[in-house]
């Protein structure tokens, strides 16, 4: 390849590899893309969860080391009716449904969690997913008792990062 024709193929290799990532971004998917084209663009989902009337939800989940948690709602007749990023502050007040929600509509809606524990206030377990707000790292801690219910949660800080430094 000649010196002239260089900078030129990178950039344009450099284009196709930023038309890529857009591609395999699920918030890139519009409302009304069939199911197929949709697992075409961004290959096998995280997890598959079906819905009420037939339809199902893909779920692509960043975890354990990103922040994100996007679910693509499909009707039955397998179009894409919504894309949410579900990971975000302004949502778990309505969404999360304490007292109703079980282990599975935990796992239906957010996903596998970056990590299980315990706390010797609770008796259960309690299920965390990183997220950010605005840029600050940020931890959901969802509490769920032996039977599978729903209890409460909050969110904190995600200090994981400050423990690796000191």
């Amino acid at each position: 390849m000649t010196a002239s024709l260089r900078p030129w193929a990178l950039g344009l290799a450099a284009a196709g590899l930023v038309l890529a990532g857009c591609v395999s971004e699920p918030t890139r998917i519009a409302p009304g893309t069939t199911a197929a084209e949709t697992l075409q663009r961004l290959g096998a989902p995280t997890g598959r969860y079906p819905l009420n009337g037939g339809g199902e939800r893909l779920q692509y989940s960043r975890m354990p080391a990103g922040f994100e948690v996007v679910d693509i709602d499909v009707d039955a007749s397998g179009k894409v009716v919504s894309v949410t990023q579900v990971l975000s502050e302004a949502r778990f007040g309505h969404d999360i449904k304490v007292g109703q929600w079980r282990q599975n509509d935990v796992l239906a809606f957010y996903g596998r969690p970056y990590e299980t524990s315990r706390v010797s206030s609770f008796d259960g377990v309690v299920w965390t997913w990183r997220y950010k707000a605005v840029n600050e790292r940020r931890m959901l801690y969802i509490y769920i008792d032996p039977t599978g219910v729903v209890r409460r949660y909050h969110t904190g800080d995600d200090l994981e990062l400050d423990r690796i430094r000191d």
